[in-house]
Order: C-alpha cells, then structure tokens, then sequence
C-alpha cells in the first residue's frame, strides 16, 4: 500500500493540475501575451536553477538530469519567445498604401 507522503503528493498533482487549466482556459485573449511573458520568465528562473545542477556535478547521474534540464528549459524559452513574438505580430497593423489624388 503506498505511503501516506505519495498519496498527499499525487493529490497535490491533480489538484494543481486541474487548478491551473480553470486559470489558463479563462485568460481573456488580450492577455495571453503578458501571461506568456510571466511564463517565460519562470522558465528562465528553471533555466537558471538548471545550470546550477548541472554545474554542481556531484554525481554523473545528476550532471546528464542536469544537462537534460537545460535543454528542455532552453526549448522552453526559446519557444515561449517564438510564440510572444507571433501574438505581438497580429496586433500590428498592416501598412496601408498611400491614396493617390
């Protein structure tokens, strides 16, 4: 029978799981861009810790998680970026040619 700990901890996961797609699911879309910069700001601050465990190389085992920790962070940020950058692009108006008298 699993531990009482395992059995907090999966309630926590599911319950945060489902917390945070009522939060994302109910973002008007005129903020999607500033959440996506919060978010990207977080990934960067999981990139930075990232570094720190590889960096550490207390073990081999924790330099590979290490390393594979800050190529997914890295995905991340760069993707988070990517996707800002194509929202930011549809609010701006399109250039309208001058009319001619």
């Amino acid at each position: 029978m699993p531990s009482e700990t395992v059995i907090a901890t999966f309630y926590v996961f599911i319950l945060a799981a489902f917390l945070g797609y009522q939060v994302i699911s109910r973002v008007p879309p005129l903020l999607h861009t500033p959440l996506m910069s919060a978010t990207n700001a977080i990934s960067g601050i999981s990139l930075v810790g990232s570094l720190v465990t590889a960096g550490a190389h207390q073990t081999t085992v924790s330099a590979v998680l290490g390393f594979i920790a800050v190529v997914c962070s890295t995905i991340n940020v760069v993707g988070g970026f990517v996707i800002t950058d194509r929202m930011l692009k549809m609010f701006k108006r399109k250039a309208t040619p001058d009319k001619k008298e």
